[in-house]
């Protein structure tokens, strides 16, 4: 879907990105992780051509960016920030449907997409459709942002920290919005983060950027089990690495089959992490774990966690 070949960009003598290299598949969740200053927001622009690049190659689908009009591509592309973006004296409907209007679609088929997307985004239509961004709280505006973003039902989208900005509780539901509308559409998406709680709640595949230099690609769990570098291992927990991969494993991975305990039962999806914190709540070292039809599996303890 996305390839970008050995890619490099320098601000007069500074380098922001360095021979960089990825191929991201149709229908990932890629997240470009890294420290602030490290080239993340600078590779999105590149990709929809919002800067120019040194050196090297970015196709999208096969195509070559630089010989597609900017236009074109970014009519192609959704885009969404951190600060929204929105037109202020648009109302939400507006700024939803700007691209589908740019591109002509008939009337009604815009009115449909805008309904469609306030409900995907879980905006009731009637309630936020005629408002204004100065009426929206800030999760409100960045699901709008969001919604605008998918509009023209783009098969790539590109999310430069668009929660970065909101307070812990609205980002972590505009998190499980995210991925659970691309999982419901299997759109490929970018995803720009420094938060490694972020990236791994979200990815499907990591791209750890150090200095404009990829230092590594994989799973989440790829990652943190075996990290290419120093500076890896660091950045993504360093001593704390171990409650993060609690995080990615799940009790059905380390249940005893058959078992037995007293209390009220874990679902076997259940976050190894999660059930670490159920334990230490409840004050027991072993729960019933069970299916999610509610059939009993069999029990984890307190050493399987840490096993």
């Amino acid at each position: 879907m996305i390839e970008i070949d050995r890619v490099s960009k320098a601000y007069d003598t500074r380098v922001v990105v360095d021979d960089l290299s990825l191929s991201v598949p149709e229908g990932a969740f890629c997240v470009l992780l890294g420290p602030s200053g490290c080239g993340k927001s600078t590779i999105l622009r590149m990709i929809n051509r919002l800067a120019p690049f040194d050196a090297g190659v970015i196709r999208v689908g096969g195509e070559d960016v630089r010989e597609v009009p900017p236009e074109i591509l970014r009519r192609r592309i959704g885009y969404a920030i951190q600060a929204t973006g929105l037109f202020p004296h648009w109302r939400v409907e507006d700024n939803i449907a700007t691209v589908p209007r740019l591109l002509g679609w008939p009337r009604r088929r815009v009115r449909d997409r805008v309904e469609e997307l306030l409900q995907l985004l879980r905006l009731d239509p009637e309630t936020y459709r005629r408002k204004y961004p100065h009426q929206l709280s800030g999760g409100e505006q960045q699901r709008v942002g969001v919604a605008r973003a998918l509009a023209a039902d783009p098969d790539l989208l590109l999310m430069d920290e668009p929660f970065g900005a909101l307070d812990p509780v609205t980002r972590l539901a505009l998190q499980g919005e995210v991925l659970r509308i691309q999982q419901q559409t299997k759109k490929t998406v970018i995803f720009v983060t420094h938060d490694i709680e972020e990236a791994l709640r979200l990815a499907s595949v990591i791209a750890i950027v150090e200095r404009g230099r990829l230092a590594q690609w994989g799973t989440p769990l790829d990652i943190l089990e075996n990290p290419a570098s120093a500076f890896v291992a660091e950045f993504v927990g360093g001593e704390g690495i171990g409650l993060h991969l609690l995080a990615l494993r799940k009790v059905a991975d380390r249940l005893r089959p058959d078992e037995t305990a007293d209390g009220e039962p874990l679902p076997s999806e259940t976050s190894l992490r999660d059930a670490l914190a159920a334990m230490t709540r409840r004050r027991t070292d072993r729960l019933p774990v069970v299916d999610a039809a509610g059939r009993p599996l069999g029990a984890i303890t307190l050493g399987d966690l840490v096993r």
